[in-house]
């Protein structure tokens, strides 16, 4: 419990901290933000605002870990394992994908960055070398950071993926959470604060799991799960980051996370759901990011087949702001409803382990 308290605050020190910085540096720099015309109008005064603040994000996250892992070493902690080096390794890739894409807006001055087809590339390239990499490196009892079943509050013994359709499930994942992540990052403290959240949850989920790890406390409703306590080191970690970055991101924000930040969150929801074996369960923790990519989905299937809006504008947040909602209205509103989520998702998870062990 110590060592995730750590993670945690050295997280959040770091971004806290690192975040003013790189507003400095990008101001000067004059590497401000470009906004769609087609936003709602009241977006226009946000141009120019410094974006890729992600890098604290991801600088924090990898400091609290690591961080934490060295003062582990002082009460003989167990060091860095494979599970949590491959969820934030994932993070990493799919965060040096948005940092092209951010990158590339800047330099053209425009708000289109990579082609659709170039971050599917690197979305789907970090995917397969993730789920590659995750059915490998067996602990002593023979677990795997993945496991190939499909898994709902924990694994569904009788269906197994083979290692290639494994694969490709891990890439649906993959690609799903972070697109979802990146369309949901469009308010000033909408996705930090949301993924704080979420990842608070998962903190409680995987340090329940290594309480009742099967390698230690076997019995009925055990976990069978690798590493979960370093999973739970990355969750607190990240959502440490997440908070110290709020803190320049909330209305007015002053600076963006970009898709540097966006896209590295969205791959560390997939990956924690993998390596936790709750992809499913993980819909519904994270069922505003659900939300938010499904208004888009239906918006262009309600569009191309009757000519009509479903919403004023996608994704979801967009459409309450032209219903007369201030900014910050939505974001605090939308962060009740993640924190909704959270809480029905670890209901769940626990009720599953009562009626587990009955």
């Amino acid at each position: 419990m110590r060592q995730i308290l750590f993670a945690a605050m050295i997280a959040l020190a770091v971004s806290i901290a690192l975040t003013p910085v790189l507003v400095r540096v990008f101001t000067r720099a004059k590497l401000g933000q470009e906004i769609r015309a087609e936003g709602p109008r009241s977006h226009q005064v946000k141009r120019g605002t410094p974006t890729m603040g992600g890098i604290a994000i991801i600088v924090g996250m990898w400091a609290g870990y690591l961080g934490s892992h060295l003062v582990g070493l002082r009460y003989n902690a167990s060091g860095v394992t494979a599970s949590g080096l491959l969820v934030l390794g994932l993070a990493t890739a799919l965060g040096l994908v948005g940092f092209l894409d951010d990158f590339i807006k800047l330099y053209k001055r425009r708000n289109l960055g990579l082609t659709a087809r170039g971050k599917y590339v690197g979305q789907f390239g970090a995917a397969i070398i993730f789920g590659v990499l995750a059915l490998r490196f067996p602990d002593s009892t023979g677990l795997t950071p993945a496991s190939r079943h499909l898994s709902i509050l924990r694994d569904v013994g009788w269906l197994s993926f083979i290692p290639v359709v494994f694969v490709l499930v891990v890439c649906v994942i993959v690609v799903a959470w972070s697109n979802a992540v990146n369309i949901t990052d469009g308010l000033d403290g909408l996705a930090a604060g949301s993924m704080g959240l979420t990842l608070g949850a998962y903190v409680l989920i995987t340090f329940w799991q290594y309480t009742n790890a099967c390698a230690t406390r076997p019995g009925a409703g055990c976990y069978t799960v690798r590493d979960p306590l370093d999973l739970a080191l990355v969750s607190a970690a990240a959502g440490g980051a997440c908070v110290g970055f709020l803190w320049w991101n909330a209305a007015p924000a002053k600076i963006f996370m970009g898709d540097t930040g966006s896209l590295a969150l969205g791959g560390l929801l997939a990956g924690l759901s993998i390596t936790t074996r709750t992809e499913l369960l993980m819909i519904v923790i994270g069922a505003l990011f659900c939300a938010e990519i499904l208004s888009v989905l239906l918006q262009i299937v309600v569009f191309k087949s009757t000519r009509r809006r479903l919403f004023r504008l996608a994704p979801l947040h967009h459409h309450f702001e032209l219903s007369s909602w201030p900014e910050t209205t939505v974001s605090i509103r939308f962060w009740l409803l993640a924190a909704i989520s959270a809480a029905t998702g670890l209901m769940l998870f626990y009720g599953e382990h009562l009626s587990a062990t009955r």
